[in-house]
């Protein structure tokens, strides 16, 4: 991308990597995983853009009702 010439690039950090139930346990490997990606990006001057939602919803918390539960704002914002 560099090479390119690309300045900035758009990504979505998946909620069920970083929280693999949608809430509790966070996955380390998940987190070091975007550190290497983002610290990567910064490197070749290549600003990154983040998404925190893009259609990743983890599967636990579909199964309780999703965006339709009630506590479903509790659980996005432990995320971000």
């Amino acid at each position: 991308m560099a090479e390119l010439g690309v300045n900035a690039y758009r990504l979505s950090i998946a909620w069920p990597r970083i929280l693999p139930d949608g809430t509790g346990r966070v996955n380390a490997k998940g987190l070091a995983f975007y550190d290497r990606l983002i610290d990567g990006l910064l490197a070749k001057g290549i600003e990154p853009w983040i998404t925190l939602f893009h259609w990743d919803y983890p599967s636990d918390l579909f199964l309780k009702g999703g965006w339709l539960h009630t506590d479903s704002p509790n659980w996005f914002a432990e995320y971000t």
